[in-house]
């Protein structure tokens, strides 16, 4: 999958990304806590859709690796907030957002892969931080699979430990 991704240029998967999040956008019109990734060069495009959520009024949640296991989340008010992280990943400066019976739950969770199948089978990059980190919530958001058409193949090999996506977008 590396591979193929490689055969794109970076404009080339930017404008790839545009039907993918036009799909998106209207999926996300009736939620109003959404955790998203800021995306990488190799992913599909979310910056601008980002700054339009939070432009709605939105809160948008992104990860932050905290350690070779963890991941917590922090809210994006924009890309001012950002400061390079592990893994080359841009993510937000600010406090950790609450998860409590107090704050908002998250009603959608925008989840990158590196390939996912037709049963919502999700291969990562293979360090299990958004695995354990879907485990951990009280409350399941819809988990939408992000990716690319070329990204969608017939099967991924799974574990015990592995959360499918309800739908790929």
């Amino acid at each position: 999958m590396r591979l193929r991704k490689q055969q794109y240029t970076p404009p080339q998967l930017v404008a790839l990304s545009q039907p993918i999040v036009a799909r998106l956008r209207s999926r996300l019109a009736g939620a109003r806590v959404v955790l998203a990734y800021y995306s990488l060069p190799d992913e599909v495009f979310t910056h601008t859709l980002l700054d339009e959520l939070v432009a709605d009024g939105k809160i948008v949640l992104l990860p932050k690796v905290i350690d070779d296991e963890r991941m917590e989340l922090r809210r994006y008010s924009g890309p001012r907030d950002l400061v390079e992280g592990t893994f080359g990943i841009m993510e937000p400066s600010g406090p950790p957002f609450p998860l409590s019976a107090h704050s908002p739950s998250i009603d959608v969770a925008l989840i990158p892969g590196v390939a996912f199948d037709a049963q919502g089978r999700r291969l990562g990059r293979g360090r299990g931080y958004y695995d354990r980190f879907l485990r951990s919530l009280g409350v399941r958001p819809n988990l939408f699979g992000v990716c690319f058409d070329f990204q969608k193949v017939p099967a991924v090999p799974v574990d015990a430990n592995d959360i499918s996506v309800d739908v790929i977008i």
